[in-house]
């Protein structure tokens, strides 16, 4: 069955339209490491994203540590950050879909914000995407409905007819709590039933397949 068009289009950015699992884990494992705690594991990393990065750190540093460690994180990751990155399947071209569609589009992240724009230029996503909001941007992070709402606004758009695209239970309590409609694709760490518990009203293998349910 063919999905309606969206009025306008809230992205996700880790998990949903790039890959960069692999130097988010070498920094974390770096990181933890040189503060001489035990280095987590690729999985103990991969499942705790979604939220700021400080709040993955807070798993695994003590917190009389934590602003050690952040700044750190933050001093590292520029010098890797593209060492790895993946585009996701289908991103490039669902973009191009709905710029060609005119919906207006946004990327919003618990990505540091600097990054985020650094790695939507490398990205090409700028292009069609110009705003784009990450971590410390704002007074809020997700799944604060205040982000959410500040973030529509840079695009003259309202929660009606909005949809969030987005691979993990944190983007689902986002959508839900703005009253956005939740599209999950489960190609970051979270499975398709993870996504429907957490409230999806659609879900997808991939941004591919997204991409075909939206096309006539």
């Amino acid at each position: 069955m063919q999905a309606p068009l969206p009025k306008s289009v809230l992205w996700d950015m880790d998990g949903t339209m790039i890959d960069q699992t692999a130097p988010i884990i070498r920094c974390f494992s770096q990181v933890v490491a040189s503060l001489g705690y035990p280095a987590p594991s690729a999985e103990e990393i991969r499942r705790s994203m979604g939220g700021p990065m400080a709040a993955t750190m807070s798993l695994f540093v003590e917190p009389e540590r934590m602003d050690a460690a952040c700044t750190a994180f933050r001093e590292r990751f520029p010098a890797i950050m593209f060492d790895g990155l993946v585009i996701l399947p289908g991103a490039r071209e669902l973009i191009d879909f709905f710029a060609t569609h005119k919906i207006p589009q946004a990327i919003f992240t618990n990505k540091h914000g600097d990054t985020a724009r650094q790695v939507s230029q490398h990205c090409g996503f700028a292009d069609s995407i110009p705003v784009c909001i990450g971590n410390t941007d704002t007074p809020w992070a997700k799944p604060d409905p205040d982000l959410t709402r500040y973030v529509l606004r840079q695009i003259n758009a309202t929660a009606a007819g909005a949809i969030l695209i987005g691979d993990s239970p944190t983007d689902a309590a986002t959508a839900l709590n703005a009253g956005l409609t939740f599209y999950g694709v489960s190609t970051g760490a979270h499975s398709i039933e993870e996504l429907q518990a957490a409230g999806a009203e659609k879900t997808y293998h991939n941004l591919e397949q997204l991409l075909q349910a939206l096309q006539p």
